[in-house]
């Protein structure tokens, strides 16, 4: 049994039946029959349950927003455009599953999964942050997923909420967060140039 393509059956069959009975270990056995394997089969692939399979269904996510945003030219946008675009991908990735996700995310909004909500807001920043070309190992790389961790999750809450056309407030939301840091970031180097020796 390939355990990776199992999972991804799995959960392509759980999804449709999430919004209405949750993630939990009876919706993935069901899945599992309904894309042809053994009810057993879901214990095998996601052996932590439920949580064990948001975790999947997050990181597939992660890879469906890399694999799109191949097709795009951001090398030839502006930092903050790389990242507004890739956020912007992730959740459309997200759409069809919106309710999946909301559900998604009070499972892991409970104490004993904290850390595994924690692990996976920062694989997806910095998938976000490799894609958009950061190559920093310094401070920086570590302040520039902070930052954009809450971007992106209050983006991804108000989006959960939005009955715009097209999520149009959603993207005005996203663009004045990414705003918000950019001045942060303003801030930041004028603070360091105020602090720094001054040549002559």
């Amino acid at each position: 049994m390939n355990k990776h393509q199992t999972a991804k059956d799995i959960i392509a069959a759980a999804l449709p039946l999430v919004p209405f009975d949750g993630w939990n270990q009876s919706t993935l056995s069901k899945a599992a029959e309904q894309a042809g394997y053994k009810r057993t089969d879901a214990i095998r692939v996601f052996p932590g349950g439920a949580i064990d399979a948001v975790d999947f269904f997050i990181a597939e996510m992660d890879e469906e927003m890399l694999a799109q945003l191949k097709t795009y030219h951001l090398d030839g946008m502006k930092i903050r455009e790389r990242i507004a675009t890739a956020v912007r991908v992730r959740l459309e990735s997200l759409a069809p599953h919106r309710e999946a996700v909301r559900k998604a995310l009070a499972l892991e909004a409970m104490p004993f999964y904290a850390h595994r909500a924690l692990k996976n807001l920062y694989k997806t920043v910095d998938a976000i942050w490799y894609a958009a070309g950061d190559t920093s190992t310094d401070f920086n790389f570590y302040t520039k997923r902070l930052l954009l961790a809450a971007v992106y999750s209050s983006t991804l809450l108000y989006w959960l909420d939005d009955k715009s056309p097209l999520y149009e407030h959603t993207w005005a939301f996203l663009d004045r967060r990414i705003a918000d840091v950019m001045q942060i970031e303003k801030a930041k180097h004028q603070f360091k140039n105020w602090f720094s020796p001054q040549t002559t």
